[in-house]
């Protein structure tokens, strides 16, 4: 079983929530996130996203005001 530091956990929760991870991996990812509260709570996190997205419909789109005020402030978060 691998170890894995919190970084790494972090790195490889998509991997994980879409079963990508071999044996190993997902076994000490699983260990990991089980120990140490703050992991297990960002996995919790991502996993409450994912459901919450889910419920969308998937032809679901922005508006051009809400996409583009949305650019305008990654843009401007970068700088």
């Amino acid at each position: 079983m691998k170890r894995f530091t919190c970084d790494e956990l972090v790195e490889l929760i998509t991997a994980y929530l879409d079963d990508a991870l071999d044996r190993p991996e997902r076994e000490g990812f699983e260990a990991h996130a089980a120990s140490c509260a703050d992991c297990g709570r960002q996995l919790d996190q991502f996993r409450e996203t994912i459901r919450a997205l889910g419920q969308f419909p998937p032809e679901r789109k922005l508006s051009d005001g809400t996409r583009d005020r949305l650019m305008s402030a990654f843009r401007a978060r970068r700088h």
